[in-house]
This record gives structure tokens, sequence and C-alpha cells, in this order.
């Protein structure tokens, strides 16, 4: 079955190009006619073959980089920071999204360079809309395919558009089609502030001040406020290590920002993984001098790819000029990363050779017994790369495993969480077979990813959220549902994505932990530090399976987030590397991050929340609780407005009960109050299920989901409490197994596989 391709092959890119060229000769008739309505507007040759340089520029960068990955892979030189990169490519829609949003980044750039020349005026001192009108800036966006990226769908030629998501959650807001689906822009909660009020990422020239200071190098910040003041780890007393990981799985669920698929500059050529120069898309990370890595001058860091139509044009098609950057998921909990964001990929991710509504499974392994996740079918195979031994001897290259989000291999317990889910809508899909026969394969998979998406749903604010923000802000934003308002936007904030959801990153261990059947380290297989566990998907086949990972996440606690102890070295010095001269750091890719995308300082943020806004050391000192810290914090930023937001967010000191400050609880919570209020097809809301499927999910429990799906005998009753074993733990036998009778349907399908009573309820709408 065809799966998801990271690179365009030639056929592609010369069928690519024959559209470029027959897209330009029937535009051309459309900008002549134009330019006869409107005489101020730009040559119509010029917009023609500017549009068609750029479109060679991008391609010609792509194919470049494709060649050069493939070749990397072929000479086992691929590293795992090339692998998570390669791995996380935009592919499919998200493509098409991102290669739009650069064949028009390029044409104004070009536009405005050569008419710099012809004016003989300093490029810098132009903007591109003194140079280009409205008609032009749209015939160019057509040009370029980023006109069609704002067309609405029509919602009413989806049939069943009232009663499951679509794949990619167009629809779910039938007034506004496009909200919260995936590609398209995060949405702002506070303006945006680039280097040059438009596109340039804070920070892009160190030469210029911020509120009056220069901005410190992240990897400075890392080296003063992250790095450990000692090697004395505090473990959390409360939370298993589970709570991270489901954060990381919720996070998949909800964001993912594609880079460009370009490894080399579109300005000069320059490859960003062979230079420290600044130059789009490469926006290094400098090495200070007194840095322990002082033998390497920067950390490659990519830019997030452009939106549609922003950050260099002024107002295309309501878009305002400043760049935004892209979400390839859909902003719902709606388990996307077991299914999939896009319509393609969901097909692919299923087993069509059966009428059975099942998930594709891996064809050669099996883990005692149970499914595992598919293999990725791309040609060129990164995870290959770590060559392992089986019992037997025998040399076995092993692919990526492939899911419905492109990171389910990152590391042990993701890839565990991936296929447990994977065994679940399974499961649910042979037990709905049973219950009702008369069900047809799409009917049985719709209804059983409705379950799982509810699921999903359920946990993550019964028992997750409260783990995270605290009793006190679930009891204020987070408790009763208010009902589905269409006029709320869920979708995700650009400050959620780059900044306040990386809130985990500080309570991840250095050791991805595996324990036997007694909950005690695994002889056999002991537990690999953190480092040694990313894209390593063999540790699965031949190394234990899921249960010796499972019991390692619900019987092994979190990392505590202390002050003088914030991110792990595992983290900070050998991020998806296998050797130390290869690495790089997550603190400082969490701000680098925030400056890409402009987000405002740390001030702003507590402003945004109604929280005081510390001016001063002894303010900023009584914030953070920490005089020492406060000092370190104004010594390097000078001022409390330039704090990177992340970074400001992971020092402050716990809301009661809760393993985030205000801020981040703050914005926590915001998001998810949005994300709920504005689903149409949240599990509470009107019509999606009935009272008694209601009753059955309200009981639902994720550590029934564990038993069900793995060898684990007992779990804790609540998997995210940590408790050692014999305090708290329950055989499987005694937790109670999720009641599927209110979906025993004894009424006649109706069209599309419904009764007649629900189509028409679902017909006139929830």
């Amino acid at each position: 079955m065809p799966q998801t391709h990271l690179f365009l092959g030639r056929a592609d890119l010369e069928a690519a190009e024959m559209k470029h060229c027959l897209g330009l000769l029937v535009l051309g008739l459309y900008l002549c006619l134009l330019h006869q309505v409107n005489g101020e507007n730009l040559n119509r040759n010029l917009i023609l073959k500017t549009v068609n340089d750029a479109k060679l520029r991008v391609d010609a960068d792509y194919e470049y980089s494709r060649k050069e990955s493939i070749a990397r892979v072929k000479r086992d030189a691929v590293r795992s920071m090339d692998i998570r990169r390669l791995l996380t490519q935009p592919a499919r829609d998200t493509r098409s999204a991102v290669r739009a949003a650069e064949y028009m980044e390029n044409t104004i750039k070009l536009l405005v360079e050569r008419s710099a020349k012809n004016h003989r005026i300093h490029k810098r001192s132009l903007n591109a809309t003194d140079l280009i009108s409205a008609d032009d800036l749209n015939t160019i966006a057509s040009l370029t395919g980023c006109a069609a990226r704002t067309h609405a769908p029509s919602c009413n030629a989806i049939p069943t558009v009232n009663k499951y998501r679509t794949a990619t959650s167009v629809c779910n807001n039938r007034k506004d089609p496009r909200r919260g689906a995936s590609n398209t822009p995060f949405i702002r909660w506070l303006p945006a502030e680039y280097e040059d009020g438009i596109s340039l990422a804070k920070g892009w020239n160190p030469e210029i001040r911020l509120n009056g200071n220069y901005l410190p190098l992240v990897r400075e910040v890392s080296d003063q406020i992250l790095r450990p003041v000692d090697n004395n780890l505090e473990s959390d007393s409360l939370n298993t290590h589970l709570v991270t990981f489901f954060g990381q799985w919720t996070d998949h669920d909800l964001t993912l920002t594609p880079n460009s698929p370009s490894i080399r500059s579109f300005n000069n050529g320059i490859n960003c993984d062979s230079s420290c120069d600044r130059t789009e898309p490469c926006f290094p990370i400098t090495i200070p001098e007194d840095d322990p890595r002082a033998d390497k001058t920067c950390i490659t860091f990519f830019r997030s790819a452009p939106a549609c139509g922003t950050g260099n044009t002024g107002y295309i098609f309501g878009a305002s000029n400043v760049r935004q950057q892209i979400n390839a998921l859909t902003s719902f909990i709606d388990l996307g990363q077991v299914y999939g964001s896009e319509d393609a990929l969901a097909r692919d991710l299923r087993d069509l050779t059966k009428d059975k509504g099942l998930l594709r499974v891996n064809t050669q392994y099996k883990d005692n017994g149970r499914e595992l996740l598919p293999f990725s079918s791309i040609s060129i195979n990164m995870c290959a790369s770590h060559r392992r031994i089986t019992n037997n001897s025998k040399a076995v290259e092993v692919p990526c495993f492939v899911a419905g989000d492109v990171r389910s291999t990152e590391n042990l317990a993701l890839t565990s969480i991936h296929t447990i889910m994977l065994r679940e809508h399974n499961r649910l899909a042979r037990a709905l077979a049973r219950l009702n026969s008369h069900w047809n394969g799409e009917t049985i998979y719709q209804e059983a990813r409705k379950i799982m998406g509810a699921y999903s749903q359920v946990f993550t604010f019964r028992d997750y959220l409260v783990h995270i923000v605290g009793p006190d802000l679930v009891e204020k934003k987070l408790s009763s549902y208010p009902g589905y308002d269409e006029n709320v936007d869920p979708t995700i904030a650009n400050v959620f994505a780059s900044a306040a959801f990386r809130f985990a990153h500080p309570t991840i261990q250095p050791f991805q932990f595996r324990l036997d059947k007694d909950f005690k380290e695994s002889k056999k297989f002991p537990s690999p530090l953190l480092h040694n566990a990313f894209f390593t998907p063999w540790r699965i086949l031949f190394e234990g399976g899921l249960d010796p990972v499972v019991r390692g996440l619900v019987g092994r606690p979190n990392k505590l987030n202390t002050q003088d102890h914030i991110l792990h070295d595992e983290l900070r010095e050998k991020l998806f590397d296998l050797s130390i001269h290869l690495n790089r750091d997550l603190g400082s890719l969490n701000m680098q991050r925030g400056r890409d995308h402009g987000i405002p300082g740390y001030n702003k943020w507590r402003g945004f929340c109604g929280l005081t806004q510390p001016k001063n050391l002894r303010q900023l000192a009584v914030v953070m609780n920490n005089t020492v810290l406060a000092k370190k914090l104004l010594n390097l930023y000078g001022t409390p407005d330039n704090i990177d937001i992340w970074l400001g967010g992971v020092a402050e000191p716990f809301v009661p009960n809760g393993r985030v400050g205000p801020l981040l609880g703050c914005l926590i919570s915001n998001q998810f109050q949005k994300i709920r209020q504005g689903d149409r097809f949240w599990w509470e809301n009107a019509g999606v299920f009935t009272a008694a499927q209601k009753q059955s999910l309200e009981k639902a429990s994720l550590s029934r989901i564990i038993c069900d799906n793995t060898g684990v005998g007992e779990v804790p009753k609540n998997p995210f409490y940590f408790r050692p074993r014999g305090s708290g733990y329950t055989p499987c036998k005694d937790i109670d197994a999720f009641d599927l009778s209110p979906w025993k349907e004894n009424k006649p399908r109706g069209e599309h596989g419904s009764s007649a009573e629900e189509s028409e309820q679902y017909h006139h709408g929830n």
C-alpha cells in the first residue's frame, strides 16, 4: 500500500514543472485582462517570469535536498538529528501548502530585488506593498497556488459531515469550514514581534537592541540557567513518567510545525548543515566562546516554513502582513496521531484488504502475539542506520514504524503509546463487528475512531490536565462542559505550540525505563539512556517488546522540574544524537523557535494573563521566589520584558498541586478551554453520543486500555499518579471493562450507515 514519501522524485518534479508551465499559460490571459483594467499593475510578463524563476529556484533546492538526504542514508552518514528532520519533512498536502508559500515568498523577494535594481534603490529600503498592487498580489497568489489554500470547501458535498469528523477537520465549524483544520496557520493571541516587524526572527541581527538591550544567545541562556548545578536529580513524588509522555502524545495530536524541505538557503545556496550564516531558512544557534562545545561554532537550526501570503506582502485574502506558521495537524483532540490528519494518509493507514474497519499492522513481526505498528515503506530507510543483531545472530535492518503522526518512532515511550492505541482501535473494531454484524467496514472504522477520540478527550480533561495546571485552574476553566459555541475559535495558538506546551521537557528522566514483571529494573534489557532510545524500533522488536516500557511509564516517577535542575544533560547535550560532537540542546531549540516565530516576551504574556509584570530585580525575585535566579535572568536579558517565554514559563514556581507556574497554567488552560468549546464533535456535545454511550465513556479507563492491549497484569488505577508497587496497583481482572453494549444497533441502517432516526437528527445538525 502506498506510504508517505518524504521527497519528490524526478518524475514528480517533471510533472510539477509541467503543471507550472500550463498554469502560467492559462493565467497569462488572466494577467493580460487584469492589466487592461488596472494600468498601474506590474508588467504581466515581469510577473510571469518572476513566478517561474521563483518556482525553479525552490524546486531546485528541494531536489538538491532530496538527493543529498538520500545520499547520506546510502553512505550511512545520516545522524539522529537528520532522521528527525527527515521524518518530519512536510508531505502530501502539507508539502503542497509549504511549497506554495515558498513559491510566493520567493516571488515577492525577487520582484523587490529586481525593482530595487531597476530603480537603483537599496532593496532594504523598499516594502513589497510599495511596489506591488493588491491585484498583482492576488494574481501571484493564484499563480503560486497560495490562493487555493484559502478556498472554503463545500461542506454539503460531504455526506457524513454531521456524523463523523473529516480527517482534516474541515467543516467541524460549518460557518468557518477551515477553522481548526490541518495545514492552516496558527492563531495569534498577541501580535507577533519580528525584528523587522514583518518576518525576520528576533535576534537575527545580534547588534540590534530590543527594549534597549541586546538579546542573549539562547545557548548562553541554556548554559547559565538550564544547566544543572549538581547531579542531584530529584524525582516527582506525585506523577508517573507517563504524565510526561502522555503530554507529548497529546501535543502530537495538536501541533506539528513543518520546516522547509530545503536544507540550503534560497538566497545564496549555502547549506544550512555546514554553515553558521543566517540566511533563509538557516537560523543557526551560535555557541558562546566559553561554552564547553567551543570546538563547534553553531548548532544547525531551520526556520519554520511560512504560511501563504504572510511575511512580505501586506494584506492578501485577509491575512495580516506578518509571517505566520502552519499547523500540519488539526486543532482538535481527535487522535490524528493514530488516524492521520489528511485524507490520503488516513486511507493509507487503514487495512482495506478486508472490509472490517481495521488499521494496518506489521506483517513481519508480532509482540508476544500482539500487533505492532506497520513499517514505513519509504524508499530511504532512516531507522535502518541503527543496525542490531537478532537472537539468532542474523543481521537485520529495521525500518521506522509508521502511524498517523510522523514522530511515532521518536522514542520508545511514544512508540509504545502509539502501538497500544493501534491495538485498541482494532480491538474495538472487532468487538463492534460482533455486536453489529450488519455494519460494513466503513461504519465500524468510523464508530471505533469516534470512540477512540472520545477516550482521548475524557482522559485529557478528567485525568491528565489536573496534574499539570492544578485543581484551581481546572475548576476555574476546565471543569463543567459549557456546550459547543461555533464562535469560539479552537485554532492552536502560536505561543501554545512554540512555547507553552513544551512545558514538560524539564520533567523528562535521563533514562527510558524498562521494568520486569516485578516492576524492577530489567536485567535482560536494562533501561537505556534517553539518547540511546531515539529512533530505535529494533528495541521493541528484539528487546522485550512493549511491556517493559509500559511498566517503566507507570512504575517510575517523572523528573521534578526545579529551578536549579531544569533540563537534564541528556536533553541539553545529547538530544537526537549518539555522539556528543553532533548533539543538540532542547532548551536552546525551544527558545530559538520562539524567536523564529516572533513570539512576544515574558512580560507581554504575563500581562495577557492578568498577572503582574515585573520591572526590576526585586519584583522579578518575588515572581520567581528566587533572588539568585532573578539576578541571572537580568544579567542575561537586561529586562524581564525580553525573557524568552518558554524559559520564563518553566522557571516559575508551580501553582498549587500543579507542575507549571501561573503563566503557563494560564496559557495551557486557555487553549484547552477553546479546544473543547469550539469542537462540534466534542464527546459531551448534544447528538454526538447517546446518553447511554456517554455513561460508558465517563467510566472509560486508560488503565483498562493498557490491560487490554499489553501483557502487563497490574497497573495503578490512575496511571498518572505515582505510587510504588503494592500501594495503589490493581490487578487487571479487577478493573472494569469498557461497556460497548450501548453501541448495539437493532434498527436497519439508512444511507451512509446511520439509522433512519439518526439520519434525520444529523441532517438538521447538532
